[in-house]
C-alpha cells in the first residue's frame, strides 16, 4: 500500500478550535503561539499524511511526547543553566536525574501528565531515555520541580501547577517569574515546600535568594539574570561562562608563550649581535696594535 507524508493545515479547523478553547486575540492573529504537534491522518485513499495543527494552553499544561512548544531564548537559556548547575550538584549520587522538558505521568488518578521545565529525581534504580518518566513504573517521583515562567503560563504556574504538583505529592515547587513580553524583567522567585496536602511559601533570604534544600543550592538574581549560588554564597557558573573563561584563559596563555617566544628570539638576536660587535672591537684593537707596531 503507497504511503505518503506531508503536513498540512486546515486554518479554518485551527481558527475554530483554538478560539473556542482560548478566545484570545493574539491567538487569533497566530494560532501556533504556544506551539505544535502533527497528527496522523489515514486518507481514503489508503495513504497517510501528518497535519500539522497547534497547541492549546490545555496542551502546553498536559503535553504529549513529541510537541513542539514555543519558548524564548531567555527561557531556554536559563533552563540549560540551571540543568547544568543541577547536573553538577547530583553528580556524586549514581542514583539521580535531572529531567528538562521531560514529560511526567504521575501515576495518580485524574492527575494527567505534565511537562516541567526542571524536575529533580533521586533514587532512580537506572537512567534511562526517557520521553515520558512514569512514576508508577519507577517507583520514584521527583522531590524538586522547577518551572520558569512565561507571560502566557504564570497564572497556570501559580495555581493549577501549585494544585497538580501537590497532588502529585512533590516535596518542592519553585517558580521563576522573571520573562515579560519577551524581555527580561526582575525576577521574582517563589518558592514552595509541601507540608500535609498544601504547598507551603519558602522563605527567601535577606538578599532575596531562595534556599534549594534538597540539591544544596542557593537561587537568586543579578541583573536581571538568574544566578545560583553555593552554600557559602559564591555564585555557580554554568558550562557556557566556565568554556568561554576557559577558552579565554588558553589564548592568554598562548598569547603570553608567543611573546615569551618572541623575546626569547629577540634576546637571541641581541645577543649574538653583541657578541658579534665586541668580536669586531677585538678584531680593531689587534690591527690598530699592529700599525703601531706593538
Amino acid at each position: 500500500m503507497a504511503t505518503t507524508t506531508t503536513a498540512t493545515t486546515t486554518a479554518a479547523v485551527i481558527q475554530r478550535e483554538m478560539l473556542v478553547t482560548w478566545p484570545d486575540e493574539a491567538t487569533a492573529r497566530d494560532p501556533f503561539r504556544f506551539g505544535w504537534r502533527y497528527l496522523r491522518r489515514e486518507r481514503p485513499d489508503g495513504t497517510t499524511e501528518f497535519e500539522q495543527v497547534p497547541l492549546t494552553l490545555e496542551d502546553v499544561l498536559h503535553p504529549e511526547e513529541e510537541d513542539f512548544i514555543v519558548q524564548s531564548d531567555t527561557h531556554q537559556r536559563w533552563c540549560r543553566y540551571l540543568a547544568d548547575v543541577l547536573e553538577a550538584q547530583i553528580a556524586p549520587d549514581p542514583k539521580a536525574v535531572v529531567l528538562s522538558d521531560c514529560r511526567i505521568a504521575w501515576g495518580v488518578p485524574g492527575l494527567r501528565a505534565h511537562g516541567p521545565d526542571l524536575a529533580v529525581v533521586f533514587g532512580v534504580r537506572e537512567r534511562k531515555n526517557w520521553d515520558t518518566f512514569d512514576v508508577a513504573a519507577e517507583g520514584v517521583l521527583p522531590e524538586l520541580v522547577i518551572e520558569v515562567a512565561s507571560p502566557t503560563t504564570v497564572d497556570i504556574d501559580r495555581s493549577t501547577k501549585l494544585d497538580h504538583y501537590a497532588q502529585a505529592g512533590v516535596r518542592f515547587y519553585v517558580i521563576i517569574d522573571g520573562i515579560a513580553g519577551g524581555r527580561r524583567a526582575a525576577v521574582r522567585l517563589l518558592g514552595y515546600e509541601l507540608v500535609g496536602d498544601r504547598y507551603q511559601p519558602l522563605p527567601l533570604d535577606e538578599r532575596g535568594r531562595l534556599w534549594l534544600e534538597t540539591v544544596r543550592v542557593w537561587l537568586g538574581s543579578e541583573g536581571g539574570e538568574v544566578v545560583c549560588y553555593d552554600e557559602r554564597g559564591e555564585p555557580l557558573g554554568d558550562y557556557r561562562a566556565l568554556a568561554i573563561a576557559r577558552a579565554g584563559a588558553e589564548r592568554r596563555a598562548k598569547d603570553a608563550e608567543q611573546r615569551a617566544g618572541e623575546e626569547a628570539v629577540a634576546r637571541v638576536v641581541a645577543e649574538q649581535r653583541a657578541e658579534d660587535l665586541a668580536s669586531q672591537m677585538r678584531e680593531m684593537e689587534a690591527d690598530l696594535r699592529r700599525l703601531h707596531g706593538e
